[in-house]
């Protein structure tokens, strides 16, 4: 493989990038290199090695092989503008370190009403009992933004879309109005992935991945990352050093062979849910479709606007209906398992309730609500099963 100063596209990065051939030493696909002691000719190479920069150096096993500095050099790339990306054992993991790499004791961090669960509970438990305080905002604040930033605020975290209901915030407003008041901006970017939202060229500092997903895209391995700009890399890796943030070789090697494949998978998770969703919205027994890229969509305008695709995560409302009738549609899908998690090969459907993770915005939908995850089943397969879920559900409610 030839270096070249040739721009690369998207596809051709996610298949070339982080692959050294110091690292792969001539074979494709770097080598899952495993260790914890790394030994050393001499005491005083030992020493040296101590006194010297240890990014992309064997120095102890927690500092990573070659086999994770691939696969973080390769997330590195695909961010236009970064300089460097963290790897963790899951995305929280990857969320608890972000955050921690940026807040102190006294620090305020804002947080919004629509992130992932398992952040409010991060900010709720561990950053609260550290002396960090939290205020959740209204996603779909934008450029409102410059008048909640109080003089203790330090860290605004974004999720876009939102989690469960898929609000997109406007990123660019909000990194303007954090720019102004020195604050840094941090990304939970698992649902684009960067291949249709390129968060550090937006202005970001810190867009974290829960690699779990569509990275590792085979729903076997967790997994989690944090991509920096300039000026933030430094911090975030010693940060990680100190709470000893290590990912397994093996799973990171797992994580670089699905990059591989991951903007195929896109583009056909993207193909497939925008036809489901379509389908759904014609449907007497669907109130509301909650995807992105449909007009009516909160945040639908900032997303034609800013995101250069949709990936296969939505969520649909149902007219009228109870758990039970909800529990009857979801329990005899045959292409549909339900479980956590999204983004891999599989289709995934489950109950969600929004509000009872909410504190600051409030809904008021026509019945309750189902999330789809759509894999790369055939999509009229899905349809079908939807199909006969939907009947399922009009004849109990």
């Amino acid at each position: 493989m030839n270096e070249t100063d040739t721009p690369k596209g998207t596809s051709t990065r996610v298949v070339t990038a982080g692959r050294r051939k110091e690292w792969t030493q001539g074979i494709v696909n770097t080598p899952v290199w495993r260790a914890s002691t790394i030994l050393y000719d001499s005491v005083a190479d030992l020493r040296a090695a101590g006194a010297r920069d240890t990014h992309h150096r064997l120095f102890y096993g927690r500092r990573g092989t070659p086999t994770q500095w691939s696969l973080a050099d390769a997330l590195t790339e695909l961010e236009p503008g970064a300089e460097g990306t963290f790897l963790y054992p899951s995305g929280v993991a990857a969320i608890a370190a972000a955050l921690l790499s940026v807040l102190s004791p006294g620090d305020e961090v804002l947080i919004p009403d629509t992130a992932y669960d398992p952040t409010r509970s991060l900010a709720n438990g561990l950053l609260a009992r550290m002396g960090i305080a939290t205020r959740f905002y209204d996603p779909l604040i934008g450029a409102g933004m410059a008048d909640v930033i109080s003089d203790t605020t330090r860290a605004i975290l974004l999720e876009s879309p939102g989690s469960l209901t898929f609000e997109v915030q406007d990123v660019p407003a909000i990194v303007a109005a954090a720019r102004a008041r020195g604050v840094t901006t941090l990304l939970d970017n698992t649902w684009a992935t960067p291949l249709f939202f390129p968060a550090i060229a937006h202005g970001i500092d810190l867009t974290i991945l829960a690699c779990t997903k569509y990275v590792v895209g085979h729903s076997d391995v967790m997994l989690g990352s944090v991509t920096a700009a300039p000026g933030h890399f430094a911090r975030l890796r010693d940060t990680s050093f100190q709470l000893g943030q290590v990912a397994s070789p093996d799973d990171c090697w797992l994580g670089s062979r699905g990059l591989r494949t991951m903007a195929i998978r896109l583009r056909q998770h993207e193909q497939s849910a925008l036809q489901i969703a379509h389908w759904l919205q014609d449907q007497p027994e669907v109130a509301t479709v909650l995807h992105p890229a449909l007009p009516g969509c909160p945040g639908h305008e900032t997303f034609m606007r800013d995101f250069s695709g949709s990936s296969g995560l939505f969520s649909f409302v149902l007219q009228g209906g109870d758990e039970r009738a909800r529990a009857a549609l979801i329990d005899g899908l045959a292409h549909f398992g339900i479980g956590y998690s999204w983004g891999g090969y599989e289709s995934l459907a489950i109950p969600v309730d929004p509000q009872r993770h909410r504190s600051v915005t409030r809904r008021a939908d026509a019945g309750p609500m189902v999330r789809l995850q759509i894999g790369l089943e055939d999509p009229e397969d899905l349809i079908a099963d939807l199909a006969a879920g939907l009947a399922r559900f009009a004849a109990i409610g």
